[in-house]
């Protein structure tokens, strides 16, 4: 029998009674953490929540601006906040805030996001990668075409043919949450792959055509900002301060110069290490030497702490902090600024050109030019099909990759500037367009997965044998 511990801290009652009341609220017993804190963090770690919440809130915006207070709604976002700091003055409306400024958060995760798949991901490995390049390709080209088919170049609608390009990750992503196990690891791979070369793709739009009077010299600030950034991470400057100042001058650099500012999240992402700066190995043997004494002072505690933090990449350590503030608070504020439209004129998406281009390019054109581009693909030579993935599955993850919604209603604030009516007909077209299509992709996956066993990697694992 083992004897009782001596050390008050090892004793299980002394342990129940720290947690009991802290130190750590979350994991304490009081009764807000155990019946709402605890289930409001496990809810956000499911891959739907955060879909689930910029549909909550595109919902309320679509409501509120269809109720007896519609004007203040439009009175809120249309609001002026002024920005005077020394030579730097910003007075933009709060939609433009958080379109111009707050979005820049968003879009430094994808930019974090595509490094981390160039240097550790599928698109690391261009035979894997060939597949969904191809296919995003061929999802972005057929509702361009389609859309540019009913507005030429030179109409009034001509230059929305952005719009329907886009496929929003985090809406693709909840979609196949929602199916579960249906949907083999493969298949989720290579829709999640498609969407980041798509998102390439939209940033590549946005930055060539949908820029607006260039000035030369504040992108050339821009541009010797970043570089700056860069010398700074040859020299191993480590001070988070730095960077954040450089990017902030990035982002206001190019605001000025009539790019896109939000193109400043995209380069700083793109510019993040993907790589650890130290060995782990290194952590570890310091661990070990410090705490040989069961012992650890103030400057050990510090030197652990940095070798730690350093044994992971920055792409990963931003991408972790940030990850969540992007889906849980930033696209649930612009789906809150920018989805609010009146659907009085839902009407006109199937009668006039704008609407019905952007629905026929994401319902139609996005399913069809993935699949055929992915069909074309497999015939050449240029990849294969995802382990257990039929080309009824495919037609199903290009079904989902028709829900455009956040960089769809972007690009379409960016389409038509003062002319309100073709906006607010494009955003009800890329409401409408997305349920649809989410709706046409689950029922296209259920039909695909009908009958198929459930894709688990992990019920494979051998059970562990019992203890002697």
């Amino acid at each position: 029998m083992a004897s009782r511990p001596t050390n008050p801290h090892d004793d299980p009652s002394t342990s129940d009674e720290i947690w009991e009341n802290g130190p750590v609220y979350l994991a304490s017993n009081k009764p807000l953490a155990r019946l709402v804190a605890r289930p409001a963090r496990e809810f956000l770690r499911v891959e739907a929540a955060g879909s689930l919440l910029l549909l909550a809130a595109a919902a309320v915006a679509l409501l509120w601006a269809n109720s007896p207070w519609a004007a203040s709604y439009d009175s809120l976002w249309h609001t002026h906040l002024t920005l005077d700091v020394g030579p730097l003055h910003l007075d933009e409306s709060l939609q433009h805030w958080v379109n111009d400024a707050l979005m820049v958060i968003f879009f430094f995760v994808v930019g974090l996001e595509i490094k981390y798949e160039l240097v550790n991901g599928d698109l690391r490995d261009p035979r894997t990668a060939a597949l969904p390049i191809v296919a995003a390709i061929g999802g972005m080209a057929v509702p361009a075409g389609l859309y540019l088919a009913l507005n030429p170049p030179g109409s009034d609608g001509g230059a929305g043919w952005g719009i329907p390009m886009a496929t929003d990750i985090a809406f693709a992503v909840g979609v196949l949450g929602i199916l579960g196990r249906r949907i083999p690891s493969a298949a989720r791979l290579f829709l999640l792959t498609l969407a980041i070369v798509d998102d390439i793709g939209a940033i590549l739009v946005i930055a060539i055509f949908y820029t607006a009077d260039l000035s030369l010299a504040w992108l050339a600030i821009a541009l010797v900002l970043l570089g700056a950034m860069v010398v700074a991470r040859l020299l191993r400057v480590w001070s988070v301060v730095v960077y954040a100042v450089l990017g902030v001058g990035v982002w206001f650099a190019l605001l000025e110069s009539g790019v896109h500012a939000t193109l400043a999240g995209v380069a700083i992402g793109l510019l993040a290490p993907a790589g650890p700066l130290l060995k782990e190995e290194l952590a570890r043997g310091h661990a070990r030497a410090a705490l040989r004494d069961n012992h650890l002072d103030p400057d050990e505690l510090a030197r652990l702490r940095f070798l730690l933090k350093e044994s992971v990449s920055v792409v990963e350590r931003l991408q972790s902090a940030l990850h969540p503030v992007s889906s849980y608070v930033v696209l649930p504020i612009f789906a809150l600024a920018n989805a609010g439209v009146e659907l009085g004129a839902i009407g006109k998406v199937f009668s006039e050109p704008v609407g019905l281009g952007i629905v026929l390019g994401l319902v139609a054109g996005k399913p069809i030019g993935i699949f055929v581009a992915s069909f074309l693909a497999v015939r050449v030579g240029l990849g294969k099909l995802p382990d257990q993935t039929g080309w009824s599955m495919v037609l199903g993850l290009g079904a989902v990759g028709g829900i455009g919604f956040t960089v769809s209603l972007f690009i379409a604030g960016l389409s038509f500037p003062g002319a309100e009516l073709l906006t607010e007909e494009a955003k009800i077209a890329i409401l409408l367009a997305s349920l649809v299509a989410a709706v046409v992709g689950v029922v296209l996956l259920l039909v695909a997965t009908r009958g198929h066993e459930p894709h688990d990697d992990e019920q494979s694992e051998p059970e562990p044998e019992p203890e002697e």
